[in-house]
């Protein structure tokens, strides 16, 4: 059917256009695949943090969503918030050590200003701020490094004049 000649150029086109595009194809599904399991990593963190908020909700006598220390907490009071608090750590360097990276995409970028945004409205809590030393021991070095800087910015926050 085909002559020599013939077999000879078909192969000549697939190895120049064809090899080229299925490198492409694999490429592609390659990134859109990184994309979705991104993704998937980024909505079970969510999913995570409202579990953790949950159990913030749950315990309204520590007044753990105000910004100032809660004053006079009873031992038991106080052994929740510190449990409260090492989950919250916990939480918080698993999002580091999946979701952080030196250089980010805008869209990676924008998803963890998310979370630091949520580590800084811990850090001005001056007891979760006092506690950090404590709650850094065995993690992570960079995290621990990551959130102290959190910390000391939000402990001295810029003034505005």
């Amino acid at each position: 059917m085909f002559d020599l000649e013939t077999w000879e150029f078909l192969s000549y086109l697939v190895t120049v256009v064809g090899l080229p595009f299925a490198i492409g194809v694999f490429l592609y599904d390659q990134r859109k695949e990184r994309e979705n399991e991104e993704e998937a990593i980024w909505q079970q963190l969510s999913d995570a943090y409202i579990d953790f908020l949950e159990v913030v909700l749950a315990n309204p006598d520590l007044k753990l969503r105000s910004q100032a220390s809660t004053p006079d907490l009873s031992d038991e009071q106080r052994e929740r918030m510190w449990v409260i608090f090492d989950m919250l750590i916990s939480l918080f360097e698993r999002a580091y050590l999946l979701a952080y990276e030196p250089d980010m995409a805008e869209k990676q970028l924008r998803r963890w200003h998310s979370w630091e945004d949520y580590m800084r409205e811990w850090c001005q809590r001056e007891d979760f701020r006092a506690r950090l030393p404590d709650l850094l021991r065995g993690e992570d070095p960079d995290f621990a490094h990551y959130i102290l800087r959190l910390a000391q910015e939000e402990a001295c926050p810029p003034s505005t004049t």
